[in-house]
């Protein structure tokens, strides 16, 4: 015989406000490590214009670049690439025993580097966009 459970609402989602600095850390490192799989995907995809004709794949990326949401997107896959590197070499440094004792400040460390770094590229990112 079986038993059943109540096992309440399928998603709770009032225990994310729960969440530590190390979930966060692991929830975005996951994220983001997703977010580029995806991008390496649609990397190739676009690449592989290149073997029709050189001037197919020419025109693709022109074509991309000239749209707005293109440049927002590239900013977008910086700052998810650059905290992909960032937490992954704060979690190396965990690894190897360095720094356990201040996690959280590092993790909220690589994300004010992050965010500096992306806010100095915009400029670069949007340039003769506005």
């Amino acid at each position: 015989m079986s038993q059943s459970y109540d096992r309440g609402l399928i998603e709770d989602f009032g225990r994310w406000k729960e969440f530590s600095a190390g979930m966060w850390a692991w929830v975005l490192h996951k994220f983001s490590g997703w977010v580029l799989i995806g991008y390496l995907f649609t990397h190739i995809a676009v690449l592989s214009t290149a073997t029709v004709d050189g001037a197919t794949y020419t025109n693709t990326l022109q074509g991309l670049e000239e749209l707005v949401v293109v440049r927002f997107l590239e900013v977008g896959l910086l700052a998810v690439a650059v905290f992909h590197i960032l937490n992954g070499l704060r979690l190396l440094f965990v690894d190897l025993g360095i720094g356990l004792e201040s996690q959280d400040r590092s993790f909220y460390a690589s994300l004010v580097l992050t965010a500096a770094i992306v806010v100095a590229s915009v400029p670069t990112f949007l340039e003769g966009v506005f």
